[in-house]
């Protein structure tokens, strides 16, 4: 069982029928996210394999995971905040467990993103995945 952040997205996307009413989606929820300060955006934070600019900041408290990030690119923020509807608030030994590409696929994003995007988005993952693997 994923995030219930994760699932109520889930739950959205099943009840949004048409793929621009979701991509909309994803865009509002990364416009909903607080900005990263320009402080935070250097090279040590940039993720490499992403066509856009981003940047991710993890942070681990008490055993639990949580990041905050940015990106130049609208729909690439929305989908940082979809992987942090995945991935905050979680017990750091269980973000390494989950299948991000299954979960991301209950989203049917596989299938709607470009080569490009999809690149970045693994980049991401991998990103978050080697942090909490790091702790």
């Amino acid at each position: 069982m994923a995030n219930p952040d994760f699932e109520e997205l889930v739950e959205t996307f099943e009840f949004l029928d048409d793929w621009e009413d979701r991509y909309r989606h994803v865009i509002d929820m990364g416009k909903a996210m607080p900005a990263l300060e320009e402080a935070l955006q250097v090279p040590a934070t940039k993720v490499d394999g992403c066509a856009s600019q981003v940047w991710l900041i993890p942070q681990i408290k008490d055993g639990i995971f949580s990041f905050r990030g940015e990106s130049d690119a609208m729909i690439v923020r929305g989908l940082i905040a979809v992987l942090l509807a995945l991935y905050n608030n979680q017990p750091v030994a269980e973000v390494v467990k989950i299948d991000a590409a299954a979960e991301l696929g209950r989203l049917g994003l596989n299938d709607h993103l470009s080569a490009q995007r999809s690149n970045g988005l693994r980049a991401m993952v991998q990103r978050i995945k080697e942090t909490a693997a790091s702790a």
